[in-house]
């Protein structure tokens, strides 16, 4: 399995937990090309709504194409934005979904991101994030990965962090925490409620 291919496994396991009903009305912050919408899309069906927001412009159009060529386009709203502020009303969504995005974010910009994933669920909203874990001890593939990751930031941007945590600490609950691998680094899957 590429490395793709097992982000990907893991990103439909985060939305396997997420558990999306017809109906509801799902964000994905960090949307990238899009890859992820078509399910959200098509869990929420018709009745309810799927919307993205990423920072690149570059990506969303990848995103919008993405969309069209499926014929979903109509059916997803995709922003250009920052998800340090995020440019919804309160209570918008019912949830909020992101892959290997949140450890993106600065130490401090996490738990204002997941600030900002409060202010717009639903009282009963739930979130759900697949990102790199921070393993309790080191492996040589993690020991690997972050040296690669101080060095060269920009094509290793992503780093390890306690997801499950920094989630509990933004006054979420914990519901599933699910912990895998890809490639030796630890993953966690982790649906929290509001």
């Amino acid at each position: 399995m590429t490395a793709a291919g097992g982000e990907v496994s893991l990103r439909k396991m985060g939305l396997a937990s997420l558990n999306l009903r017809p109906g509801e009305n799902v964000l994905e912050i960090g949307c990238g090309t899009g890859q992820a919408l078509p399910l959200l899309a098509q869990s929420a069906g018709v009745q309810g709504a799927a919307a993205g927001i990423d920072l690149s412009e570059g990506m969303l159009k990848a995103a919008q194409a993405r969309l069209a060529k499926i014929k979903l386009k109509g059916r997803v709203s995709l922003a250009q934005g920052d998800a340090v502020c995020l440019p919804y009303a309160g209570a918008a969504f019912d949830a909020v979904f992101m892959s290997f995005t949140l450890e993106l974010f600065s130490a401090p910009d996490i738990l204002c991101v997941l600030s900002e994933c409060r202010r717009v669920l639903k009282p009963a909203g739930r979130v759900c994030t697949v990102t790199l874990s921070q393993p309790e001890a080191s492996t040589f593939m993690v020991a690997a990965y972050g040296w690669f990751h101080r060095r060269f930031p920009s094509l290793v941007d992503c780093r390890p962090i306690p997801a499950a945590a920094l989630i509990a600490q933004a006054g979420f609950q914990i519901q599933i925490c699910l912990n895998k691998s890809l490639w030796g680094l630890p993953v966690a899957i982790v649906v929290a409620c509001k």
